[in-house]
């Protein structure tokens, strides 16, 4: 496995993911998408998101004016796919813990969108990482503090990119500015999914 860089104390795993593994995730990811298909999310307020969304594991993380929270159930009223082991022998190559997730959330970034800058803190507890998996396009992936402000990092995460968000970086705001759509072949009509691994209680 490659070394980390940490910035901030995020760790990032350039390029952990080769070609066929990506390709062998994103046929999970369609198989996820048939069961629980991709939802176009609003924030509390009402605000539509940028993003696309779906669920895997045991809860999936959901958002509309009824609040951000997590559930065991699509907005369909469907239960939610397992985790794929493909995706499951991630976490477990980089997490640093025995347990296994509760939840896979997915986001796809088409064209234009983006994530201000929040924190992971909907989980009942901060002791288990978030681990981020990154597939398609580039995404500027901004790394903040704990604390809203002060002096930010950016760094462009490619198609293969695995991100673990623990320790002091658990809590930290994050988000991504922008893609640079169509800029991997991996997707054919472009656009990049990003997967985070949580342990929900």
């Amino acid at each position: 496995m490659v070394s980390p860089l940490t910035i901030k104390g995020f760790q990032v795993y350039r390029g952990m993911l080769d070609l066929a593994s990506q390709i062998a995730l994103i046929a999970d990811l369609r198989t996820i998408a048939r069961i629980a298909p991709f939802s176009d999310p609003v924030t509390p307020g009402g605000r539509p998101m940028s993003v696309q969304m779906t669920s895997a594991g045991q809860m999936g993380w959901v958002t509309d004016q009824k609040g951000y929270r997590y559930q065991d159930h699509h907005p369909s009223g469907s239960k939610w796919p397992e985790i794929p082991a493909s995706v499951e022998s991630i976490w477990k190559e980089v997490s640093g813990v025995k347990r296994k997730p509760d939840c896979c959330l997915v986001n796809f970034y088409g064209e234009g969108a983006r994530m201000g800058l929040h924190q992971d803190k909907d989980e009942g507890s901060f002791d288990w990482p978030v681990v981020s998996v990154s597939l398609g396009d580039e995404g500027l992936f901004r790394m903040g503090n704990i604390s809203r402000g002060g002096k930010t990092e950016s760094l462009w995460l490619q198609s293969g990119d695995v991100v673990v968000m623990g320790g002091d970086a658990r809590l930290a705001h994050h988000g991504v500015d922008r893609i640079r759509f169509r800029s991997s072949r991996l997707l054919p009509k472009g656009g990049r999914i990003n997967l985070t691994l949580r342990v929900v209680d």
